[in-house]
């Protein structure tokens, strides 16, 4: 009797998904649940996992910030292997040693570039992107150092989106109300000295146009600690059209309620100032004093100013209106779009594939979606890893050695629990669920505090 040919398995795949944000995490996850012969690793360059949901959602969106649970799955088992505190590209690891070690990457790294204002005065002391400013409350290491002026009665926002309201209403709480959250210490007392009294937020368009989502639009009216005052020129007494969109219906008729209402005289009060531009920012020595807006109509489908200027005191302005990425080393990059070149995922250099390189979350789309929109763009990402799974080489190059050798210390999914841990217990002393430990060395010791007790034994 003749036995049966043995066939030998599929040779396995090493893939590498670089960023620990919700893109990266979710290709990751669907990467490990392909049932396909894949070992995947989630490399980021500092030793937290979760990137915008940890630094770009606001501390007081607990809520929000529970996704973290389904990003973490793939973690616990270890079906996936954490390294962070790896930078990969100028400064740290260069690309083309990465792909030495990985059968295929996905690059997941979002846009980190604050979009300008391009006018007079953005250069001043004082102006801040909202993409900086988010992170220094929401306790990145990058931007510990950031000491935003808040020593000025006025503050203004420019822009007319979530992260505008987030800015807002950060400001507007008391820093009592801000301690209940995962706030570093050294941010909730910059809140406690804040001198901010009047927060603007300046909006191009009409109060029927904005594109903020209700749930967020109606937190800053239930505010305990801030008045909200609508200033519409006229706006609503004279009818303002009404819009097509479920959500901007929702938010005009928030609007139009909190126009009428009466001021309770609170501490802190958000303005919300529509159909206005900022046209340049005031200084007065190298630090803004004012930031001049103005005056727009809407003229058909279009806005125009209309040569009639405003000015705001204040000693601070956050631009909340968008950001661009920056390119990827090794890769083609589309400034236009602020995007790699890619079909479906595919990184793309012309109408060529680029073999063994993809692409998911905003450096391949742009900053779009919330982040759920994350899951479908990474799951088609992934598909075409899938896709191309056979023809993908398999890797020769140990990663180990190879981090080693360009001075890269990774900080593993183990080394990570022990910095949660340390949070977690900054935390009960100070009567909340956590607080984020910011400092990088400090992030470093936590993660590393048992092998550091281990040597000494």
């Amino acid at each position: 009797m003749t036995s049966a040919p043995h066939s030998d398995p599929a040779p396995r795949r090493r893939i590498a998904v670089v960023g620990a944000g919700p893109s990266g995490l979710y290709a990751a996850a669907a990467l490990a649940a392909s049932g396909r012969p894949v070992d995947v690793d989630v490399i980021d360059r500092l030793p937290a996992p979760y990137g915008l949901v940890r630094y770009g959602v606001a501390p007081d969106h607990v809520k929000m910030k529970s996704v973290i649970r389904v990003l973490a799955k793939p973690f616990d088992p270890a079906t996936v292997r954490f390294l962070g505190n790896v930078r990969v590209g100028e400064g740290g690891v260069p690309l083309e040693a990465l792909r030495t070690c990985y059968s295929a990457i996905v690059h997941a790294t979002g846009t980190s570039v604050d979009r300008s204002l391009g006018v007079p005065g953005e250069d001043l002391e004082g102006s801040i992107g909202s993409g900086a400013f988010v992170s220094w409350y929401s306790g990145h290491p990058d931007f510990t150092k950031l000491d935003p002026p808040l020593d000025h009665p006025g503050m203004a926002v420019v822009g007319a989106g979530n992260v505008a309201l987030d800015v807002a209403r950060v400001l507007a709480k008391s820093a009592d109300e801000m301690a209940d959250t995962d706030i570093p210490d050294p941010v909730l007392d910059a809140l406690r000295a804040s001198k901010i009294r009047d927060i603007h937020i300046v909006i191009r368009r009409g109060p029927q146009h904005v594109k903020f989502t209700p749930a967020e639009l109606r937190q800053i009216g239930e505010l305990a600690n801030a008045d909200v005052v609508v200033h519409d020129d006229g706006l609503f007494a004279a009818g303002v059209p009404e819009p097509e969109e479920r959500r901007q219906q929702q938010n005009l008729a928030m609007l139009t309620e909190w126009a009428a209402r009466e001021s309770k005289d609170r501490p802190r009060c958000i303005h919300l100032h529509f159909l206005r531009s900022p046209v340049r920012l005031v200084g007065t020595d190298g630090r803004v004093s004012a930031l001049v807006v103005e005056r727009n109509v809407v003229d058909g489908d279009r806005v125009r100013g209309t040569g009639e200027e405003e000015v705001l005191d204040v000693g601070l302005v956050v631009r909340a209106i968008g950001y661009a990425a920056e390119p990827v080393p090794g890769l083609p990059f589309d400034a236009a779009t602020g995007t790699v070149p890619n079909a479906a995922g595919r990184v793309l250099d012309g109408d060529t594939p680029v073999p063994g390189a993809y692409v998911t979350g905003w450096i391949k789309r742009g900053p779009t979606g919330v982040i759920g929109t994350n899951k479908s763009c990474a799951h088609e990402t992934v598909a075409a890893v899938l896709e191309d799974l056979d023809s993908l080489p398999v890797p020769e190059a140990d990663v180990e050695a190879v981090l080693a050798q360009h001075g890269a210390e990774p900080v593993d999914w183990t080394s990570w629990l022990r910095l949660d841990a340390e949070e977690v217990r900054r935390g009960g002393l100070r009567g909340t669920q956590r607080v984020k430990v910011a400092e990088l060395d400090e992030m470093l010791a936590a993660a590393r505090a048992a092998d550091s007790a281990l040597s000494r034994g």
